[in-house]
């Protein structure tokens, strides 16, 4: 953690946003169906479920094929911000949200890159020890996307926050020459700066499962400015900033949740479950 911002309104009404969220409703009955994250009013990507019990999930859709960086940002992000409110990027950014409460967070990652069923991911790992796997497929669940892991810690003896830096597109769509652009101005020194709307979900497994009951606290930071900077960083084995702008409205977290996260973010690292 560098610095956390107070909640603060950010964003423009929800027709003009270029991302928010929304759910699906069934055809027939009119209830709720999934929880999305939009992108030019088009899914991008399912959310976990609002129940609270079902498994975390952030699962890429067919319709998630845009970034959303600024190109006039792009000199100021070329370094590390020293607090949230440095050049006006959140203002920048909060334009293409839809109008709510944020908290801002700076922070310094260290991010690795995942693949779905390889070592270390998440659904195939923790997440099965705590729910199991999908009681109708027979599998774990599937992000349908690479991401990365960044951090977690335990929060208290019954829950653990996991926290995920997630891109909009994979990184095999990144250009070659910008990620490597990146690694050697990392390994020059530089800690450039990324930038993501993320959510807060706490999930908890109503399964009964002793290998893991405690709550899973899911961190996940949606990538708006930075996918060649989070490959160049997983690749060099070095740190990006990374300035979190997190929706206290459509996280599946209470506002008591979202205050500890700064001093969550404080404590060390835990490597619970990361192989």
């Amino acid at each position: 953690m560098i610095r956390t911002g107070a909640p603060r309104t950010l964003g423009v009404p929800s027709s003009a946003a270029r991302l928010r969220f929304g759910t699906e409703l069934q055809e027939l009955g009119g209830g709720p169906r999934r929880r999305l994250l939009m992108v030019d009013d088009k899914p991008a990507f399912e959310l976990s479920f609002y129940c609270g019990t079902c498994p975390l999930l952030f699962r890429r859709l067919e319709s998630a094929n845009e970034k959303l960086s600024l190109e006039h940002m792009q000199e100021r992000l070329g370094g590390p911000l020293d607090d949230p409110d440095d050049g006006g990027v959140i203002e920048a950014f909060g334009a293409l949200l839809p109008e709510g409460q944020y908290l801002p967070l700076l922070l310094d990652v260290e991010p690795r890159l995942v693949i779905p069923g390889k070592e270390g991911d998440y659904f195939s790992g923790e997440q099965v020890t705590a729910w199991g796997v999908d009681q109708f497929w027979g599998l774990p669940e599937y992000p349908h996307t690479p991401y990365y892991r960044t951090f977690e810690t335990a929060v208290d003896a019954d829950a653990h926050l996991y926290e995920f830096v997630v891109p909009m597109v994979p990184p095999t769509w990144n250009e070659r020459a910008r990620v490597e652009e990146y690694i050697a101005l990392m390994e020059r020194g530089t800690v450039p700066t990324a930038v993501a709307i993320s959510t807060l979900d706490v999930c908890q497994s109503s399964l009964g499962l002793a290998d893991d009951p405690a709550a899973h606290w899911g961190l996940t930071h949606f990538l708006l400015d930075g996918h060649h900077k989070l490959e160049a960083a997983a690749t060099a084995g070095r740190p990006v900033r990374l300035l979190s702008l997190l929706t206290l409205g459509e996280s599946l977290a209470g506002a008591e949740d979202a205050a500890r996260l700064p001093a969550l973010r404080t404590q060390p690292h835990s490597a619970r479950g990361i192989g």
